[in-house]
């Protein structure tokens, strides 16, 4: 019998009220036929996490007592990383060693092993299986629990809608610093497309930039030269050297700054919104809808993916494979370990409450 901690919920409400650690047991000589029992490596913190215990997530986990408790409970976590331990008689496409992440949402990722049926989950390629490939290096923990949505969001916004020119187009996006914005430059630059980076200004601007440039930003900017209309004109001289446009925005702030991003754009530019960190409406004036014609539209990676595992794979192959190159540089997470001397819920909740993003390890 393995005994198994998972964190639940069993209403909506603040992390620090309704969270607890439940314990249940999973027989391994009763697996099923197409089941795998896996044993959780890492699994990280998300703001939709939080939002789903909140109760103000769109898409959220289904109430169930299949884990023993006496009324039910919803489990948390979206995203994960997982070694399988045990696979039943007719599992043909995992084997016991294989890393894997959930193949969707709401799996449920913040618990120490789940016993599942094998369609649930995604193979990635362990460390030893990166080295027998060929490849100059394997996956991290933090690398493949958190693969499934930053680096995958940024990846689909820059591919997946406006045909961009390498070495003459350019995206511009605000939020440059957050997780998603660092995955869009350096895989604007692996793919050859230019980008500008709008940043908050800040004591440590300067290194910031350095830091923004490095990992393969094009030009870094403040919020403040983002409003500003004499500062387009520096902008416009950028493009202009490249002989290409501002095609493509993204925008995960809103307000006043998504009105600056948006103003970068060429004709017929799209602005994909994936956040609003201000909680303030995106404001486009009426003359770039008529003059400019301007689209601006929402990106949910987890609604693009939900019915195109294809699409889904062929994305996890290609940065996968660049994190094997050691082309892509994973955004770091601060690790908590969990060793049974804390509640598992209390691990999570210490990292809900700290500064920056959190990955629990096993």
């Amino acid at each position: 019998m393995i005994t198994s901690h998972i964190v639940l919920y069993k209403q909506h409400g603040e992390p620090k009220d309704v969270l607890e650690t439940h314990s249940y047991q999973i027989d391994e000589t009763k697996i099923g036929n197409d089941q795998v029992i896996v044993k959780t490596l890492a699994s990280p913190i998300n703001p939709s996490d939080i939002n789903q215990i909140q109760g103000v997530y769109p898409s959220k986990p289904k109430p169930t007592t299949e884990f023993g408790t006496t009324e039910p409970a919803l489990v948390c976590g979206n995203e994960g990383l997982f070694e399988v331990i045990h696979t039943g008689a007719g599992v043909k496409d995992f084997q016991v060693g294989d890393w894997v992440i959930p193949a969707l949402v709401n799996l449920g990722t913040w618990r120490t092993h789940a016993l599942e049926d094998s369609s649930k989950f995604i193979k990635l390629r362990n460390p030893e299986q990166s080295k027998a490939a060929g490849k100059p290096q394997g996956l991290t923990y933090n690398q493949g629990a958190t693969i499934s949505v930053n680096p995958l969001t940024a990846y689909l916004m820059l591919t997946h809608y406006v045909k961009l020119t390498p070495g003459k187009d350019w995206f511009i996006q605000n939020g440059g610093n957050s997780a998603v914005g660092q995955y869009a430059s350096q895989i604007g630059k692996l793919l050859g497309i230019n980008s500008i980076s709008v940043v908050r200004d800040r004591d440590n601007l300067q290194e910031l930039v350095a830091e923004l440039e490095a990992k393969g930003a094009t030009h870094v900017i403040t919020e403040e030269q983002n409003s500003s209309r004499e500062y387009s004109s520096t902008i416009k001289d950028w493009v202009k050297e490249t002989g290409g446009e501002i095609k493509l925005a993204f925008n995960c702030v809103g307000g006043k700054n998504s009105t600056g991003v948006a103003r970068k754009l060429a004709n017929n530019g799209l602005m994909l919104t994936y956040g609003g960190m201000s909680f303030q409406p995106v404001i486009l004036p009426t003359s770039l809808h008529i003059f400019k014609n301007i689209t601006s539209a929402g990106f949910w990676v987890t609604a693009l993916l939900a019915n195109n595992q294809e699409l889904k794979q062929e994305t996890l192959a290609k940065i996968v494979d660049w994190y094997e190159q050691g082309k892509l540089v994973d955004a770091s997470s601060t690790e908590v370990k969990f060793d049974g001397e804390k509640k598992l819920s209390e691990l999570y909740l210490s990292g809900i409450t700290g500064k920056g993003k959190h990955l629990v390890t096993y």
